[in-house]
């Protein structure tokens, strides 16, 4: 699966973005398609993410402020991201899992400043 980000960009704090992850490729066997970010010195986290069978999941620190969708139509996942703080400030990157395949895409910055 190919996977192309894009969206990101400097807000301020409790400003909004959202995030586009466009697909292609071998879709059919994705079982998973997840928002992840990584801060500066961190470990990639995961933000986000879709399940088989549409259910969703999202990290505790972005709950309420966070939503991910999906546009079939438009081969594109979204993340919304509402009441933004300095600390989601990192590089996101979408991320589509199939059985044991974890294809990424290629990181879209989000800078939040206070």
């Amino acid at each position: 699966v190919q996977l192309q980000a894009s969206g990101g960009g400097l807000v301020q704090a409790g400003g909004s973005l959202r995030l586009s992850c466009a697909y292609s490729g071998s879709i059919s066997w994705v079982n998973a398609m997840n928002w992840y970010r990584q801060a500066p010195g961190k470990e990639r986290e995961l933000v986000a993410g879709f399940r088989v069978g549409g259910s969703t999941n999202y990290a505790d620190s972005v709950k309420g402020r966070f939503t991910i969708s999906r546009d079939d139509a438009k081969n594109t996942v979204y993340l919304q991201m509402d009441s933004l703080k300095p600390e989601d400030t990192g590089v996101y990157y979408c991320n589509a899992v199939s059985g044991i395949r974890s294809d990424w895409g290629q990181g879209t910055q989000v800078t939040v400043s206070s």
